[in-house]
């Protein structure tokens, strides 16, 4: 045999034996995955919800015109810190200020009247209470002249007094009685004039409360052509200028914003927490605050609110208030109360919470993603061709197949070279690791990547740990 064929055979050898141990190699290998690993391990765990929103003063009020007219006066500017009860505008007032003097004219001469009427009805009193004091001395001296005529008339009776003294004090007597009457009388006309007097009175008292009341409508009115500050705080909206026209609200309409005080002392921010984490919050739990504009800073705050009713997150309509039924995700309104807010800050600035619901010290953890969900069928499935034709003939049962559907929350955990899938219960989540309150035992290896992987692995299967990095495997 030439050499040439000889090498040929040699060469075509080692290649079929290099085929084989190839082939031989795929084929033990076969059904084996390859995964990336961790360590379930003790670690402090911290549970955050994020929301972003904005600055907003806790207590804020947009004050309005409540007349029509043009501003006279704008006596302060944008950013001015102003007090309670401060004058902030004026409205032209030259009516209301002319009606006002006219009413108080009016009541001027209505009080006029009503004293006059109380010093007559005064003047009554005091000539009633004379002419009563006229009447009782009166009566007194016709009961002493009775006593008289009585004494008289027993000593003429028996002829000790002459007739002509007799009718003297008989006469007296009957004149006395005349002067009674007549004192009567009087008392009863001056009665008359001081009921008369009274009413008049009480007219003109009258007068003056509808005049007093009348006075207050038109300084109401007038008052409304003056804004003043409700609260201690700052101006942080001031969209008008003076000379402008401004008009009061009606009932379908909003009038005409003239600026907005907003008290700086307690400033919060404003966010919007998914409804997938609204349960977690609670009243009193801190939280730490961003603000964009104020970069590299970080501020302490409370939740101080927690909102109750869902909004849209599309169009920021309450869910309840949509007349479109709709699927679309939701959030609920969260207010955190900064603790120290700084100086610099403004209302209306985009700002994030990070708000802390819940913390866990030495917490047995694993890393979020190597969290995944099978069904229980899938665990117990046996190989293909196990069961027996009778088993394949026979009739499902429905209760075992709704077991079988039954989701369960696991990991998958390396045991002997294998992924064996154990159920587990999760407590608080982290921003990469979740804790786990059992089924797993610190140090146990289990399958963390890659996402692929975690999503269609079965229970059982022979696996390859390598947790090289994409760059060290190039390398």
């Amino acid at each position: 045999m030439k050499t040439k064929w000889k090498v040929t055979i040699a060469v075509g050898a080692v290649a079929v034996a290099a085929i084989g141990v190839y082939a031989s190699t795929v084929i033990s290998k076969r059904g084996i995955v390859t995964v990336q690993t961790g360590k379930v391990v003790r670690e402090d765990l911290t549970s955050l919800v994020t929301a972003s929103g904005e600055i907003k003063p806790k207590n804020y009020i947009n004050i309005g015109a409540n007349a029509v007219g043009d501003i006279t006066e704008l006596l302060v500017k944008e950013g001015d810190r102003v007090r309670k009860g401060q004058l902030l505008a004026k409205i032209e007032d030259i009516q209301p200020e002319a009606d006002v003097q006219a009413q108080k004219a009016s009541v001027a001469s209505s009080e006029a009247d009503s004293n006059a009427a109380e010093a007559g009805l005064k003047a009554s009193d005091e000539n009633l209470a004379t002419m009563k004091a006229g009447l009782d001395h009166d009566r007194a001296d016709l009961a002493r002249m009775k006593a008289d005529l009585d004494r008289a008339e027993a000593l003429y009776n028996e002829k000790l007094m002459a007739k002509q003294d007799f009718e003297l004090k008989k006469f007296t007597y009957q004149a006395q009685e005349a002067a009674v009457k007549e004192s009567e009388a009087r008392i009863t006309q001056a009665q008359a004039q001081r009921e008369q007097t009274a009413a008049q009175l009480a007219s003109t008292q009258r007068r003056v409360a509808m005049a007093k009341a009348n006075l207050v409508r038109f300084n109401d009115v007038l008052n409304k052509h003056s804004s003043y500050a409700p609260i201690d705080g700052v101006v942080t909206n001031l969209p008008v200028r003076a000379g402008e026209t401004v008009v009061p609200g009606l009932q379908n309409q909003s009038g005409t914003l003239i600026m907005t005080i907003a008290d700086m002392s307690l400033i919060t921010a404003e966010v919007k927490v998914d409804e997938t984490d609204i349960v977690n919050v609670s009243l009193g739990q801190p939280a730490d605050i961003t603000i964009d504009a104020i970069p590299n800073k970080t501020f302490k705050g409370h939740v101080t609110e927690i909102g109750n009713t869902a909004i849209l997150r599309s169009t920021g309509v309450a869910a309840s208030q949509s007349a479109i039924s709709s699927q679309e995700a939701k959030d609920f309104k969260v207010v955190v109360a900064l603790d120290n807010p700084p100086d610099e800050i403004r209302p209306g600035l985009s700002c994030t919470a990070k708000i802390t619901t819940a913390t866990r010290q030495n917490a047995l953890t694993i890393p979020i993603q190597a969290l995944t969900v099978r069904q229980r069928g899938d665990l117990d499935a046996k190989p293909a061709g196990t069961g027996t034709g009778a088993q394949a003939a026979s009739k499902p049962d429905p209760a075992k197949e709704k077991a079988n559907k039954e989701e369960l929350q696991g990991v998958f955990v390396i045991e002997n070279g294998k992924a064996v899938f154990h159920k587990v219960e999760t407590g608080i989540t982290g921003a990469t690791d979740i804790e786990v309150k059992g089924g797993l035992k610190e140090g146990d290896t289990i399958v963390t990547g890659t996402y692929q992987v975690i999503r269609t692995i079965k229970n059982q299967t022979q696996v390859k740990v390598d947790n090289q990095t994409p760059a060290q495997q190039k390398t």
